[in-house]
């Protein structure tokens, strides 16, 4: 039986050196839970931050990971979310974080957000919803901050059209669907081994982001009008492809997860990082980025939105695979993960089994 003294977690030693080592138990701290491990879920972010930086001399090894699922352990005395110890949930959290080494969830045991946890439904497995609260936070904070739609249960008057650039991506899977939800008609484009899973989500139209012709398209199928979009591979060709699909006239917002320029002058661009919606000061690439209460408040009212949606089969977790190895395996599918081998679905590593 494990007892509270074991635990073993996935950490970032330094610069591109990452390990399976024993670790303390995480500490509850007021507004968080305790939480037993029993599947996560890998992003870019796990790969990314593993390549970003040395450790200062002296630093703690960083706990990697974003994306969890499992079993309630203990409850903070400041979590206001309805929680009892035993309930399913999922959640996210900042993995290698340099203000806080017990951040991420590469664990047996980890700690998170209390108020930030969606609770899992009876019909979904551990497996399938570790791919979901990423996209959903990320979902949260494009759609319903940074491009202005109402939040859910409100719609979009005269169903304007969306671009979701990179729509087979669990980023862009969550927020087509939300999109459509949201009262918008949804363009996506991703390979086209994957336009029927994308149409299968709601997306109104879907075009080859390798085809040269694919802004051309996107403009007639708008008439001309796209004023907003999400680009979730962001990338100075990325950029290019989905800012000239932008109407011609009116401009628009162009919103983006990697700090990627608009190369329109009459089109804004849009950058922003998810940890905003996790309600703590954080260092990203040596710059602090301070608490943004209205990121957090609205991060959890979409979370728990995101309950009900799932109940009803509104919204789909994107297409989890499953594989072997634990803790162990989980640094060969992030260099899988690095090297674009994944399409389509995402990677998830079962750490523990229910009790």
């Amino acid at each position: 039986m494990t007892t509270k003294h074991q635990n073993r977690g996935l950490v970032k030693q330094g610069k591109n050196d990452a390990a399976v080592i024993n670790l303390p138990y995480p500490k509850l701290r007021d507004d968080f839970i305790q939480v037993k491990t029993i599947a996560v879920a890998l992003n870019p972010a796990d790969w990314q931050d593993l390549e970003e930086q040395e450790l200062k001399p002296g630093s703690p090894p960083l706990l990697i990971g974003c994306d969890y699922s499992g079993i309630v352990e203990a409850i903070g005395k400041d979590v206001s979310k309805d929680l009892k110890i035993g309930d399913r949930v999922m959640g996210f959290a900042h993995g290698t974080n340099v203000d806080n080494h017990e951040d991420g969830t590469f664990a047996e045991h980890i700690t998170a957000k209390g108020d930030l946890t969606i609770r899992i439904p009876p019909s979904l497995s551990f497996t399938d919803v570790a791919t979901v609260p990423c996209g959903v936070g990320t979902a949260a904070l494009a759609l319903y901050r940074h491009l202005g739609l109402p939040l859910l249960p409100e719609t979009v008057a005269g169903s304007p059209w969306i671009l979701v650039y990179g729509g087979s991506s669990a980023s862009g899977s969550i927020a087509i669907q939300f999109a459509k939800l949201s009262g918008l008609k949804v363009v996506t484009t991703c390979s086209p081994r994957n336009f029927d899973f994308v149409r299968g989500l709601g997306a109104d139209a879907v075009f080859d982001y390798r085809d040269p012709g694919c802004t051309r398209q996107i403009r007639e199928l708008t008439s001309d009008t796209l004023k907003l979009v999400l680009d979730t591979i962001a990338t100075s060709e990325t950029a290019e492809v989905s800012t000239q699909a932008m109407s011609s006239s009116k401009g628009g917002i162009y919103c983006n997860l990697m700090g990627v320029d608009s190369p329109r002058k009459d089109v804004k661009a849009v950058f922003f990082l998810g940890y905003t919606g996790l309600g703590e000061t954080y260092t990203f690439l040596g710059e602090e980025w301070p608490v943004v209460p209205e990121d957090y408040e609205l991060v959890k009212k979409v979370l728990a939105l995101s309950e009900g949606l799932l109940e009803d089969g509104k919204i789909k977790p994107h297409p989890a695979a499953v594989r072997p190895g634990g803790l162990g395996g989980i640094l060969s599918g992030m260099m899988d993960l690095k090297n674009k081998k994944i399409s389509g679905e995402k990677l998830v590593y079962v750490i523990g089994k229910e009790d």
